[in-house]
């Protein structure tokens, strides 16, 4: 790296990074020394796959992303696909879901494959001189996100699918890729996103009938845990010892914590094992923070993700090219919903979705996926005055 590189490197956004690892490095810890011997070391994996992370991090930082988007994307949006049929026909099943294979998750990979190919979209359709703010624009553009999004719902996974889509949009809207069409898309997923709810909300209603109860779930698209997920946002109170036992714990936890917390290793919630082993230092790790850190700690790690979002803006805002600046704001959105949707969801503002918490939460595909996205975020400010 030369002293230009130096210079356009975004410390802010390295920083942010670093903070954010080290805190869950911490709150992994802690949790993983409340469970069984077989979890005390987790945060050690976590350590290790930061590294192996950080390493990839750089090799794509200091990679020209003109490369990336142009040349490897396709291959890398190819490949993500033949692993997402491959996980669908020949995957482990664990929690209800066929999401492994072997020892990795590939819809994780797809995401951010399928951001990259939507950049490179772009960019090939503007060297063609194709016209890019039309229907039938962003009818390629939707259906190249709809393939991969498709296939992550088989599994099923609606909380990686959740994450993506937002950024895929983020991406159309930064590319000026047909307008209508993404106001068409928005405005139907809401009205889809309400009439779910809705429906739900009427089905699962005290002293609803039992023939009108199934009769309504036969025509939603949910399966039962998730209709049991969207029961439990509706009436947090209707089963706390089952359905909303997580969410139950999750908000006493945070609770429990007050404005300095409990100190590090020593929330109660997390040390009596209320939250169950499988959530503690994945989807629900930030309950565990939150206790032991109290609001304080909270507000620490607010601050670090919109430092990290911010420098991520930043970087899209000072963009060489409109490739660059889409991709750049597809990855700050997949970060932003990511963050967002996992804390949001342990104080019950959204429905439970089993999304981990960037950097924090332990996992190895997810970290290394996410600073893979951080060092291509990193690339684009690194060689935006380089030509193009």
């Amino acid at each position: 790296m030369n002293l230009k590189m130096l210079l356009r490197f975004n410390w802010v956004l390295f920083a942010s990074m670093l903070a954010l690892l080290a805190c869950g490095t911490v709150a992994i810890w802690s949790a993983g020394n409340a469970r069984e011997a077989i979890f005390h070391g987790m945060w050690m994996n976590h350590l290790f796959t930061a590294l192996i992370g950080l390493v990839l991090y750089f090799l794509l930082a200091l990679t020209d992303y003109r490369i990336v988007i142009r040349l490897v994307s396709p291959v890398a949006y190819a490949v993500s696909l033949v692993l997402l049929i491959a996980v669908l026909a020949f995957g482990s099943t664990v929690y209800g879901g066929r999401r492994w294979l072997w020892f990795f998750q590939p819809s994780e990979i797809a995401k951010l494959c399928t951001l990259v190919f939507l950049a490179g979209m772009w960019a090939w359709a503007n060297a063609l001189e194709i016209p890019l703010k039309g229907f039938c624009a962003f009818s390629a553009f939707a259906l190249a996100a709809a393939v991969p999004a498709a296939l992550i719902l088989l599994e099923p996974d609606l909380g990686t699918t959740l994450a993506f889509i937002p950024a895929a949009i983020a991406m159309l809207v930064a590319g000026d890729v047909g307008r209508k069409g993404v106001l068409i898309a928005v405005a139907t997923g809401a009205i889809a996103a309400s009439v779910v709810l809705g429906a739900v909300y009427e089905a699962e209603k005290p002293g609803q009938l039992p023939e009108k109860r199934e009769a309504i779930l036969r025509h939603l698209p949910l399966k039962p845990h998730q209709v049991k997920r969207v029961k439990t946002f509706l009436f947090p109170e209707s089963d706390p010892m089952g359905a909303g036992y997580n969410l139950r714990q999750s908000l006493i936890a945070i609770a429990s914590g007050g404005f300095s917390g409990r100190g590090i290793g020593k929330g109660e919630t997390n040390r009596l094992k209320y939250l169950p082993s499988s959530v503690s230092m994945n989807d629900f790790i930030f309950c565990v923070w939150a206790e032991e850190t109290g609001y304080a700690g909270s507000l620490l790690l607010i601050a670090l993700y919109t430092a990290l979002c911010s420098a991520g803006a930043w970087i899209a805002w000072a963009a060489a090219d409109t490739a660059a600046r889409m991709l750049a704001i597809g990855l700050v959105t997949l970060v932003f919903a990511h963050a967002y949707i996992n804390m949001a969801m342990c104080i019950g503002l959204v429905p439970i979705t089993g999304l981990p918490l960037p950097f924090i939460s332990s996992g190895r595909t997810f970290l290394v996926t996410m600073m893979a996205a951080l060092g291509l975020l990193q690339s684009i400010s690194i060689h935006k005055e380089e030509s193009t």
